[in-house]
């Protein structure tokens, strides 16, 4: 290449030097802004498979708490219902049979019942009074 002589050569040569950098800064624009696009495509990618991630956890999560009150939790709760209706009906028996026993004691000897029912009033009232 030749040396510039003139001032018209100096200037043509500052243009086609310009020219060629902002040429190469575009294409380095370029370059940057695709790297850019492609970086944020990665990461839109790589936030979508957590994402997706935990939706699968959740509804493992989800199965198995599931599983745990099917197999486990409703199984103790019935067994428990159960047992209390089975605990309330022997009692209602029992009361019933109880209460039974006293009406024939109290048919059978009606004045000790009379008898009985008066001291019971007399100490209820004697304690009412303290």
């Amino acid at each position: 290449m030749d040396t510039p002589t003139t001032y018209g050569d100096l200037r043509n040569t500052a243009e086609d030097k310009a020219r060629d950098l902002g040429g190469k800064a575009q294409d380095m624009a370029n370059d940057m802004s695709e790297k850019a696009q492609g970086l944020a495509r990665d990461v839109g990618d790589r936030a979508q498979n957590l994402a997706d991630d935990a939706r699968a956890e959740l509804a493992a999560l989800r199965e198995k708490v599931e599983t745990l009150m099917s197999e486990r939790v409703t199984p103790a709760l019935t067994q428990a219902a159960d047992q209390a209706e089975a605990t309330m009906n022997a009692a209602r028996t029992h009361l019933r049979d109880g209460s039974e026993r006293i009406g024939e004691r109290v048919r059978e000897q009606p004045l000790l019942a009379l008898a009985l029912a008066a001291l019971a009033g007399f100490i209820v009232a004697a304690l009412v009074r303290r």
